[in-house]
């Protein structure tokens, strides 16, 4: 299975973080106009920097009482919960032309605009996802002006300009807004299945493709892939059809069941989908989420079943005669599996071992009390690992940045592979024997292919590298120690140029996510450029919530425990100000998703604390994000309110539900797209009314709502452009930024 996120260590795809997958391509020669709902007219007289309260839309309230163990909730905009009403359409119109006036007007707004787009048209390929078949490998390829990654099939590392071009998203739809969501070839390489989505809704069709010849085979399998359940493949051992993940079609359940309910099913090449038969599923659970792998020797089939967002699986082993069997359940704690080269399961657990151990099953001796300990627990937390021939390959967290060791397969420490200090290493991929190839990175340099070789324990950096259009080597990265409400030592990594002084003076950015065990690990994003050509902090926590540092780490951020995640938050944030790389009129926060939920908190926990804050298509209504699709799933992460003390604690933080009158909020730029599966808009459309309501300042509080983009994944090149500029200017704006910086100013003090 080849996905665009792949590993569990990522940094958040925002404007000023990079991406997990693949850095913003440029824009083509005639950018699309940003992606709002209504033209955008001319800017209203006050509104970019005068100091004077925007004069936000006219929203009605409509008061709904809710009750929940025994406490009785009002909600006033619960209205704006129906994005296809005629009623909140034109709301949504008004709220983007008010935006639209106040971005378009911000004087530095058209020169971050070109810096942006000239940064991003000199930015090289990148290549990701990589996987090997047959003898060669298959990676998704973003180029440059492409606005979508393209699968393209190589010889080797080595040789990439002997590409082929196998899938082109732009030949199949000339606007730019279909998508690969992910992509898994055949164990022989000459088949490639691949799940294509349109409009950023990530509800992905598969289509195969002949590997030599480019074409279609005419296979289709509909509803193989949701941006709630996700979806995965595998296929027989010899190539002639695949076990598929498959979603009900309409008229099989309720509507609001189409997105649940995932099943297992084969389909063999050359017959229509109608014919696909079931193998496994009708006992998993509403909200499961299934992945599926095939052995190397094809014999045996895989599946890990996981119970929602929350961290938790079951796992099932198809064998040569077609039976699954179930060898792994919840209180097992086994979080990964992986096929060796011989059909052993090496298995990634937990139990008894919250930074994690890796065991091992031979085939058909499938009892976990008889598996044989092959790595132990350790002071670092496993991430993930690869079997080769006869050495296994653990990548390690040391809180945020990577390591990777080497074993052989009896478990003898063999060394570690040499990667730069805080850096991150986001997959591993089988090569020749006991070789392999690694994806690097770092926040000062791009992301680079490398290959280990085993036999002298070096490593190489492959012809598969990116090439930066600018120079971070005036920049420093440290790490630092926080300390959260209750005593907890909270890592933050801050970049800044050589010589920043520490006097309270530089603007500063922090960012966060903590949650569903979700590691923040180091990346590397051209644009952050511009924010340290104005002289700029950039700061990213590892925060409870995620997994830097084990299962442990991940509970002690989850369920009754997530207000930990904003006390973590807000340590760091009060770190940069009492050890003066920042001020509380100089300090921003950014963040999306469950990183948008803890920027709400922010807002509505310490508003005196920021100037700006920037959210990407967050969670803000923590009462009713579970009635929407992905909200369901995430009820094993955040907590449901059927439950007495899970309401108490949900509503005890709830963004929405904390906004007060009368409160001068810091300025706010919420973001959303209409096609989101992940989180319902609806967040942010409820969250920018309070708060439009509530405040006493003149900040100002706005909502960007796309409406042809969904979560992230899959936007056109054209509308990242426009979002990211979009973000900088405000963030420009509200810190008194001057872009370009005048002669002299930002540099080192």
């Amino acid at each position: 299975m080849s996905r665009p996120h792949t590993t569990t260590a990522v940094t958040l795809a925002l404007p000023l973080l990079a991406a997990c997958s693949a850095p913003s391509p440029p824009p083509p020669e005639q950018p699309a106009a940003a992606p709002t709902a209504a033209p955008s007219p001319p800017a209203a007289p006050g509104t970019a920097g005068s100091g004077a309260r925007l004069p936000y839309p006219e929203t009605a309230k409509r008061p709904v009482t809710n009750e929940y163990h025994g406490t009785r909730v009002v909600d006033e905009y619960q209205w704006l919960e129906n994005g296809s009403s005629p009623e909140v359409q034109r709301w949504i119109a008004e709220q983007n032309r008010l935006t639209r006036g106040y971005l378009d007007a911000l004087p530095a707004r058209a020169a971050v605009r070109a810096r942006v787009q000239e940064i991003l048209s000199a930015t090289s390929a990148n290549y990701f996802a990589l996987d090997e078949a047959g003898g060669q490998l298959f990676a998704l390829k973003a180029q440059p002006p492409k606005q979508q990654p393209s699968l393209v099939v190589l010889k080797s590392a080595s040789e990439p300009a002997a590409e082929r071009i196998l899938v082109d998203p732009e030949v199949v739809d000339p606007k730019g807004h279909t998508t690969i969501d992910w992509f898994v070839p055949s164990r022989d390489g000459k088949k490639v299945a691949v799940s294509m989505s349109e409009g950023g809704t990530e509800n992905g069709t598969v289509r195969v493709y002949d590997v030599a010849t480019g074409k279609e085979t005419g296979d289709t399998v509909p509803y193989a892939s949701t941006g709630t359940a996700g979806g995965s493949l595998a296929w027989s051992g010899d190539g002639k059809g695949f076990y598929f993940t498959r979603h009900p079609r309409p008229g099989e359940r309720p509507q609001e069941d189409m997105g649940f309910f995932q099943q297992i099913y084969f389909h063999k090449l050359g017959t229509p989908e109608k014919e696909d038969q079931y193998s496994l599923g009708k006992e998993f659970p509403r909200i499961a989420e299934v992945e599926l792998t095939t052995s190397e020797s094809g014999k045996l089939v895989h599946a890990s079943v996981q119970n929602g967002d929350g961290g938790e699986y079951w796992h099932y082993l198809l064998d040569a005669s077609g039976k699954w069997t179930r060898f792994a359940d919840l209180p097992d704690k086994i979080i990964r599996a992986r096929f060796g080269v011989d059909d052993r399961l090496y298995l990634l657990s937990r139990k008894d071992a919250p930074r994690g151990k890796v065991v091992r099953l031979a085939p058909g001796k499938l009892d976990l009390a008889q598996a044989e300990l092959v790595v132990p627990e350790g002071e670092a937390v496993i991430q993930d690992f690869l079997p080769t021939k006869a050495r296994l390959h653990v990548l390690d967290l040391l809180g945020g940045p990577s390591q990777v060791r080497v074993f052989d397969l009896k478990g003898k420490a063999l060394g570690a592979v040499p990667i730069p200090p805080i850096s991150s290493v986001r997959q591993l991929v089988r090569a020749a024997g006991d070789d392999m190839l690694f994806r690097g990175v770092s926040y000062t340099e791009p992301a680079a292919w490398y290959a280990y070789s085993a036999r002298d324990g070096k490593v190489t950096k492959t012809a598969l590298a990116m090439t930066a259009p600018v120079s971070y080597a005036d920049v420093e990265v440290t790490r630092e120690v926080c300390t959260s409400k209750d005593g907890t030592k909270v890592p933050v990594s801050v970049l800044r140029r050589k010589g920043t002084a520490l006097d309270g003076t530089a603007p500063a950015l922090l960012t966060g996510y903590g949650g569903y065990g979700v590691s923040i690990s180091p990346g590397f994003n051209p644009l952050w450029r511009l924010w340290f050509d104005q002289g700029g902090v950039f700061a990213v926590a590892n925060l409870r919530g995620g997994g830097e540092f084990g299962e442990a780490w991940h509970r002690g951020g989850n369920l009754t425990r997530k207000q930990n995640v904003f006390d973590d938050f807000a340590g760091c944030a009060r770190y940069l100000v009492e050890r003066r790389f920042t001020s509380p009129d100089r300090l921003a926060i950014l963040g999306g998703s469950n990183g948008g939920l803890l920027m709400g908190a922010q807002l509505t926990q310490h508003p005196e604390m920021y100037k700006a804050v920037v959210s990407h298509v967050g969670i803000y209504d923590m009462l009713r994000v579970e009635l929407t699709p992905n909200g369901a799933f995430n009820v094993t992460e955040f907590g449901t309110v059927k439950d007495p003390e899970q309401f108490k604690a949900l509503y005890g933080y709830s963004p929405y539900h904390h906004v007060k009158d009368g409160t001068a909020y810091p300025a706010t730029l919420f973001l959303t797209g209409a096609n989101d599966a992940r989180v319902d808009p609806f967040h942010s459309r409820k969250m920018a009314a309070r708060m439009q309501a509530a405040t006493s300042g003149a900040a100002p509080i706005l909502l960007r709502a796309s409406g042809s983009t969904g979560h992230g994944l899959g936007t056109p090149l054209s509308d990242q452009i426009e979002e990211q500029t979009d973000v900088f200017s405000f963030l420009f704006e509200q810190l008194g930024l001057d872009f370009p910086p005048a002669k002299g100013e930002g540099a080192p003090r």
